[in-house]
């Protein structure tokens, strides 16, 4: 109800009211002059002590103050007890009202928060109007009450029991989220080292020996030149070859003269980790469940590896992240790192607040000089809400020291929107191992969160300029970026982003890989509003629009892909370099396929990526399809990975008059059978299969005897899938199985993952554009 709710009403009976009064009795406090009782005998002027936040309140609500006193009846002498609630507690209700309005409104975006709190202290006197006849409604729910009194206690009662039961975050998922309960607290501009001194106890008394080495510190601190940009912008890359015990190969690739090749250290010496506290005491506990072998001693060998690249600041491609496998490791680690360097960066700046307001002798101002454009300093972009929570789950978890917990803000309400109860996941539900690990949990792929680290506590739901770490998808970050021409967008929340992590990479081209390349063309551009900073504090390279030259960029995928490497290689600008896995499959997926087949290679002969589109698709209507068109050959599939591919076929089997049916990721459930009954049963000769269908569904589709790949799978594991099919519908007719596919020179890693390197090296290089290879022979 808001704080209206604890306006005077007077001693009139309200249920013998008109509406008109009741409302004006709400908003007022007192009845309308023209309905004064008029007495002859003067009454005695009482005078009423109120407490000092009376007049605080008066001012807030939009009344005006009385200028006659009152008597204090019984009803006033029962609200003054009731004037100590606190204005955080009547905030809070003001929040509970905002809720009940916006339950439909999901599409408010949490960026805008940082002006959020001023514009509810700020409050028009035309939102009051709309308050008031909302409370107007509370007044006739009220009017069979028999004493004033009586109902007060009741509202007070009510308001009570709605607070014991009230979630942590006063506000709807997709409302504007404010907290001013803990905006202070969290605030870097208010907040100093001294809380914090117990960090400092055992650390070296000259910072000097840590600052010249901490690699956090050697990375922001040093000034590029203008010479440095114009070599980065221009010069051709050098690359560094070497293999590593656990990553294997890598390729270390920069622009920079100055930036060297990242070394192995053989001694796991932890104080060489720079590990800021309490990261040095919380990471053995949170990362034991990886140790297995009794030799490693914090990390695995492959969090070793990994850890040494991205404590040095330099870009990461890992393009062997598979679901099934050591995926939480890694995610372990990239944690563990935005933490550390969020940890050091805000101490940074605490500090320098110290030092700012104890004016020591010597300061130079220029030495102050820590912070970025705006807050964020990470990004963590994950698929799914499933992933965003366990990797808030491990922050909170590595800040947690022994014995005490840390204080999490607003956590019940992040478990309630991003966790999954089981019984949401339907029964007797058998998939392949990889579909059940990127699959679990929530799957919600619409999300974006702020998370605000301070003085041992965490923050969920920060407003987006009082965040230090983003945890988003792709949608969700498109949703706030917008579209150039809307009016309402935002991303200069991107501005200042140090450390960008890209996690399962590989599942965006399942979503929408534009969303992707959307989100990499608005990092690190210059902001269009100060948002209150201090532009003393900001870094010289962050004010010359060289962010992103000191971005750090971490990629991670289960497959390496021409769009993914893209990414890689024309959006990131680090002075540091890169360091990308590049280890070559040795056998391909095709080892996997168990049924006897033959599977035939066609090349096509394309000038250019672009053109390779249009020559696929005259390859296959020209030369494939007509084998096909026979009777004989029934009970074909065609597996076609692009959707836009999918609706050109399809157009084109419709125009033809051929006998077909198709299947697609928007096809309903009802669709989806009756395709499949036709194909099975032979009443349609052609199915048309998507990937992102098998991506999504991973149906067995029954009755398939040829099999034709439009393309080759994105996922290499796909091909053995789709192959192994064949098997689910016996009918004695092996032998006229067939397999066809098609393939470009374009198309080498996703070929050299089906068949192998060395043969993917053959077939390209070799003059005949048609291989055969025969599996299932010993069977």
């Amino acid at each position: 109800m808001g704080k209206r709710r604890r306006q005077r009403r007077g001693d009139e009976d309200v249920s013998a009211l008109s509406k008109k009064q009741k409302k004006h009795l709400k908003e007022f406090g007192e009845q309308h002059p023209f309905y004064d009782k008029v007495s002859q005998r003067a009454e005695r002027t009482q005078v009423v002590q109120l407490p000092e936040s009376s007049e605080e309140e008066s001012h807030e609500s939009g009344s005006e103050p009385e200028s006659e006193p009152e008597n204090a009846s019984v009803y006033h002498q029962l609200l003054a007890t009731l004037k100590h609630v606190s204005d955080d507690e009547e905030e809070e209700e003001e929040d509970d009202d905002d809720e009940d309005d916006d339950d439909d409104n999901e599409g408010v975006e949490e960026a805008e928060g940082q002006s959020g709190a001023e514009e509810e202290e700020g409050a028009s006197e035309e939102e009051d109007e709309d308050n008031g006849e909302e409370d107007d409604v509370a007044a006739d729910k009220l009017s069979g009450e028999k004493a004033e009194g009586e109902k007060l206690v009741a509202e007070v009662e009510d308001d009570e029991d709605k607070g014991d039961h009230k979630p942590e975050d006063p506000t709807q998922e997709g409302e504007e989220f404010t907290d001013t309960k803990h905006e202070s607290a969290f605030s870097l501009e208010t907040n100093f080292i001294d809380a914090d001194i117990e960090d400092y106890k055992d650390r070296p008394a000259s910072p000097s020996a840590v600052t010249s080495a901490d690699p956090f510190k050697k990375h922001v601190a040093r000034e590029l030149e203008e010479d440095d940009i114009a070599q980065i912008s221009t010069s051709s890359k050098k690359t560094v070859t070497s293999k590593w015990p656990t990553l294997g190969q890598l390729a270390f690739t920069s622009t920079f003269k100055e930036a060297l090749p990242v070394k192995l250290d053989k001694e796991n010496d932890p104080d060489k980790l720079y590990l800021r506290k309490p990261l040095d005491s919380t990471w053995p506990k949170v990362n034991r469940l990886y140790l297995t072998n009794q030799t490693e001693q914090n990390f695995t060998s492959l969090q070793r590896e990994l850890f040494t690249v991205m404590d040095s600041y330099k870009d990461l491609y890992y393009p062997s992240r598979l679901a099934t496998a050591q995926g939480e490791e890694i995610r372990h680690v990239y944690c563990l790192h935005a933490l550390n360097h969020v940890l050091k960066a805000n101490s940074q700046v605490l500090n320098n607040n110290t030092r700012k307001r104890d004016q020591k002798s010597g300061l130079d101002e220029e030495d102050l000089r820590d912070q970025g454009l705006t807050r964020p300093k990470v990004l963590i972009v994950v698929p799914f809400r499933e992933s965003a929570l366990r990797v808030v789950q491990i922050l909170i978890s590595l800040m947690e020291v022994p014995d005490k917990k840390v204080d999490v803000s607003n956590k019940k309400r992040f478990k309630d929107q991003f966790g999954c109860a089981p019984e949401d996941r339907p029964p007797n539900l058998r998939r392949p191992d990889d579909y059940e690990a990127v699959f679990a949990g929530n799957i919600d792929d619409h999300f974006r969160i702020g998370v605000a680290i301070l003085q041992k506590s965490m923050r969920l739901y920060s407003p987006f300029y009082s965040s230090d770490i983003i945890v988003a998808s792709p949608l969700g970050l498109r949703t706030i970026i917008g579209s150039e021409g809307e009016k309402k967008r935002d991303f200069d929340f991107l501005s200042s982003i140090e450390i960008l992590i890209i996690d399962q990479a590989d599942i965006y081209l399942m979503q929408n890989w534009e969303h992707v390349l959307h989100l990499m063309s608005h990092l690190n551009l210059q902001p269009t509003d100060s948002h209150g900073v201090d532009f003393s504090r900001v870094r010289m390279w962050s004010l010359s629009n060289w962010s992103k030259y000191y971005r750090q960029t971490l990629l991670f995928s289960a497959l390496q892909e021409p769009q993914i490497n893209s990414i890689f290689n024309k959006h990131c600008f680090n002075y540091n370099g890169q360091v990308a896995v590049k280890n070559i499959p040795k056998t391909g997926s095709i080892c996997q396929v168990l049924v006897q087949l033959p599977h035939v290679f066609q090349r096509l002969e394309a000038d250019s990526v672009l053109s390779v589109i249009d020559a696929r698709f005259k390859f296959f209507t020209d030369k494939i399809l007509p084998q096909y068109r026979d009777a004989i050959m029934s009970h074909t599939l065609i597996y076609v990975p692009s959707y836009f591919d999918y609706v050109r076929l399809r157009n084109y089997f419709k125009k033809e008059e051929l006998s077909f049916t198709h299947i697609c990721e928007y096809t309903d459930k009802p669709g989806i059978s009756r395709a499949r009954q036709f194909f099975l049963k032979g009443q349609r000769q052609f199915l048309l299969v998507t990937e992102r269908f098998h991506f999504y569904k991973r149906y067995t589709l029954k009755g398939i005897r040829n099999l034709i790949f439009y393309e080759l799978p994105t996922y290499p594991h796909f091909y053995s899938e789709v192959c192994n099919m064949m098997k689910a519908w016996k009918q004695g007719e092996e032998a006229t199985w067939t397999c066809t596919v098609l393939y470009s020179k374009y198309d080498a890693q996703r070929l050299a993952a089906v068949v192998g390197a060395e043969r993917a090296a053959q077939m390209l290089q070799s003059k005949k554009n048609v291989h055969l290879f025969v599996t299932g022979e010993n069977n």
